[in-house]
């Protein structure tokens, strides 16, 4: 397993208003974050806020390319990045114990925090097609190029994990500085992920490492 420093490139807010940031995704243009009564975007270039949604947002966001996709509670819904109007609500697999979310290959991936577990799961009716058991405890979750990321949050410290997407065991680890916690996780065009940062109330940018082979 190759371990490296993960190297922050940029810290976003801490946002007005905002005491916790959950979820993370990316929408090719905007970052937006569940923030616990709303769903906040903004523009990574100027770090500026570009829209606010009056949906609940409690752990995980995902982007599925039209549609924001946010864990609040014990379900998952499916959001009009436009509007805000929530079009159709899913049951999540972990009822209400669920951490990060992702969306790849026509399918929502919803991190299990304690219980060490990604699911990939329908979009349309939330059932569980298959699941993936981890070695650590799951915040955020990522697909890029193939491969799967996770973040990790334990005792205060917090890793990016990529991992084996079959048998769920640690290909490489970038560990965040100490105070750098990881609560929600997205590649976020180019070499960057965007890391939630919990009760920071801070969204911070890390380098993606290039992967040869």
């Amino acid at each position: 397993m190759k371990t490296s420093n993960a190297e922050v490139i940029r810290e976003y807010g801490p946002f007005p208003g905002v005491e916790q940031v959950a979820g993370v995704s990316y929408d090719g243009a905007r970052v937006w974050f569940a923030a616990g009564d709303s769903m906040i975007a903004f523009d990574p270039d100027s770090g500026e806020t570009v829209a606010t949604l009056d949906v609940a947002g409690h752990a995980g966001t995902a982007f599925d390319g039209r549609h924001l996709f946010q864990l609040a509670e014990d379900r998952i819904q499916k959001v009009d990045p436009a509007t805000g109007k929530v079009l159709a609500t899913i049951p999540a697999p972990g009822g209400g114990a669920d951490s990060g979310m992702a969306w790849a290959e026509g399918a929502l991936w919803v991190g299990q925090y304690r219980d060490r577990k990604i699911h990939q799961i329908d979009p349309e009716t939330g059932s569980i097609l298959r699941t993936i058991e981890c070695t650590r405890v799951v915040t955020g979750v990522t697909w890029v190029d193939g491969d799967l990321w996770h973040g990790t949050w334990e005792d205060e410290k917090s890793d990016l994990c990529r991992i084996d997407p079959v048998t769920g065991a640690v290909l490489e680890r970038l560990e965040m500085p100490a105070g750098a916690g990881v609560s929600g996780l997205e590649a976020g065009g180019g070499d960057r992920f965007f890391c939630g940062g919990g009760k920071s109330g801070k969204v911070r940018a890390v380098r993606r490492p290039a992967r040869k082979g």
